[in-house]
């Protein structure tokens, strides 16, 4: 060949065929490793690093995160609560003398009536806009008073919706996290507390008090003595399955704590803030016995299950994998644990279990 006559420089074409033979043999190379990659039991797969192999023995019949589910758990008739007018978009209950519950039968709020105006606690912003509606089905007294039970968005993101309210109150943390917010539908309090703080309004009394973070820094219980009433947000969901990872509880030894502080109060109806109904005190008793067996199941299968056991040998090094695959082994072992007893009985059990059992596991391995 007379390399002269080309149009293409000797050297760039020799760049050119060392280049495409060097992909040509990365590509034969990688194509082998996907194709002929040997298991931890020293047979040929032909699936790719980090695709889905096959499932964990005796796994759960509830389907992991990430799965694909054709059809939940039903909802137990247990955890239901009043069907919902759909032109109001709320329904009103009544708590006890003046005090009532207001939920869109996804979020709750509370009012309490006194003889010069009407104290409120929370306004989420799913149907803040129609609390003042709501009140005034029962009385035409101003709102004098707005309580924040927490700091979180979907219970007080709504409370710009009220106007002018002369006095807003919360914690301390509460106040501290607003204003890092800086959220105009979220004014900051007007009147904090660290400790406890009773409210007295004419011959009505509201007790606030702070028992730590758990759920998240600020969150308050709100306790009306005269109506036997307790409100406590995102800790308790009576008849449901608490939300993913344990409410998104930020201290969960404080968390477990809180649980057993709210079964010890004297009160009859329990306002958790989510869902369609109020609680009782078996409500709380039977999420007392739910946290207890995921406690157990989790430490349990935290000593059952054995670190490597069963992974390819190639990612002995790898900390992570290693740390991966003991977990969601762990977290197998625990939500079949829970299943057979509590799968009929808290709803959204199939929703949310993997969650509470990862979430227990890494409390009990660090906390």
């Amino acid at each position: 060949m007379d390399f002269g006559k080309m149009k293409i420089p000797f050297r760039l074409y020799l760049r050119r065929i060392i280049a495409l033979t060097l992909i040509l043999g990365a590509t034969v190379l990688l194509w082998s490793s996907l194709s002929l990659a040997k298991t931890a039991t020293g047979e040929v797969s032909k699936v790719a690093p980090g695709a889905a192999g096959s499932p964990y023995p005796n796994m759960p019949p509830i389907a992991a995160i990430g799965e694909r589910v054709d059809k939940y758990l039903d909802v137990p008739e247990s955890a239901k609560g009043p069907p919902l007018d759909p032109v109001k978009g709320y329904r009103l209950q009544e708590l006890g003398k003046d005090l009532y519950m207001v939920t869109d039968n996804g979020y709750q709020s509370m009012f309490l009536i006194y003889e010069q105006g009407v104290v409120v606690v929370d306004a989420p912003p799913s149907y803040a806009a129609k609390l003042r509606k709501a009140i005034a089905e029962v009385t035409d007294k101003p709102i004098t008073h707005l309580i924040y039970s927490h700091a979180h968005a979907d219970h007080i993101g709504g409370a710009s919706e009220l106007g002018y309210v002369p006095v807003i109150i919360a914690h301390d943390e509460t106040k501290r996290l607003l204003a890092r917010a800086k959220d105009p539908h979220r004014p900051l309090p007007t009147l904090t507390f660290s400790d406890r703080y009773s409210l007295k309004v004419g011959s009505q009394v509201l007790e606030l008090s702070y028992h730590g973070p758990a759920h998240e820094p600020g969150n308050i219980f709100i306790y009306a003595p005269a109506q036997k009433t307790l409100m406590v947000v995102d800790v308790v969901i009576p008849g449901w399955m608490p939300w993913r990872r344990l409410s998104l509880a930020q201290d969960i030894p404080g968390y477990v704590a809180q649980i057993e502080e709210i079964r010890r109060m004297p009160f009859e109806t329990f306002v958790g803030g989510h869902v369609a109904r109020s609680g009782t005190h078996a409500d709380v008793e039977l999420q007392s016995e739910f946290i207890h067996d995921l406690r157990s199941a989790a430490m349990d299968a935290l000593n059952a299950t054995k670190a490597r056991e069963g992974m390819d040998p190639r990612d002995k090094d790898n900390l992570w994998a290693v740390f991966d695959d003991y977990l969601d082994r762990t977290s197998a072992r625990c939500v079949g644990t829970l299943t057979p007893k509590w799968s009929t009985k808290l709803a959204g059990f199939d929703v949310n279990v993997w969650d509470q059992c990862y979430a227990m596991e890494e409390s009990l391995r660090i906390d």
